[in-house]
């Protein structure tokens, strides 16, 4: 994993989108999970993000991994946060993200 993906660097850029996300997507909540909220990265992890939104839109979050994917130059996996979702995957958000 490069320096552009360690979890402080993940978390400043997430910072910076936040607002945009906010105001072009609807994003209520952007945050970590996985490995890089951890801090146990690896050459070839991934970056796990979870998102809040107002109202659910599979293009939206298409275009934020893109993006985010881009930025980061890792491959980044995206999660819709609701309350009907896998309960495991939902207990490891619940327990590991770290929201900006």
């Amino acid at each position: 994993m490069k320096d552009m993906t360690s979890k402080k660097q993940v978390l400043e850029t997430l910072n910076q989108f936040k607002n945009i996300y906010l105001e072009k997507y609807g994003v209520t909540a952007l945050g970590i999970f996985g490995s890089t909220a951890r801090d146990e990265t690896h050459e070839d992890s991934d970056i796990d993000i979870v998102v809040k939104m107002k109202k659910p839109d599979l293009f939206y979050l298409v275009h934020i991994k893109e993006e985010l994917q881009e930025v980061y130059d890792a491959k980044v996996d995206i999660v819709r946060y609701r309350e009907k979702m896998n309960p495991f995957l939902k207990k490891r958000i619940d327990n590991e993200a770290i929201y900006v």
